[in-house]
């Protein structure tokens, strides 16, 4: 299933806005988050473990556990992205 991805403040500035990732049926947002962290190592610096990333699922903040479907819309960004 095809999954937009979207990125704020500092993670926008290191990753670019947006792309598009193709993940398979059933899986999780922290699912895509694994598949970022091993496309290239800018992404397995800045959405690394170790480092405070907050996610959302349809403009919703949400865990990691949250469960994915067709065309999604998932935003990381930092804790604080100022306004």
């Amino acid at each position: 299933m095809k999954v937009e991805v979207r990125y704020f403040a500092s993670l926008r500035e290191g990753l670019g806005a947006s792309q598009a990732v193709e993940m398979p049926a059933g899986s999780t947002v922290g699912d895509l988050r694994e598949r970022l962290l091993v496309s290239s190592p800018r992404h397995a610096e800045l959405l690394a473990r170790g480092r405070a990333v907050r996610c959302a699922l349809g403009q919703r903040l949400c865990e990691e556990s949250q469960l994915l479907g067709e065309g999604a819309e998932v935003a990381f960004f930092p804790p604080v992205t100022g306004g």
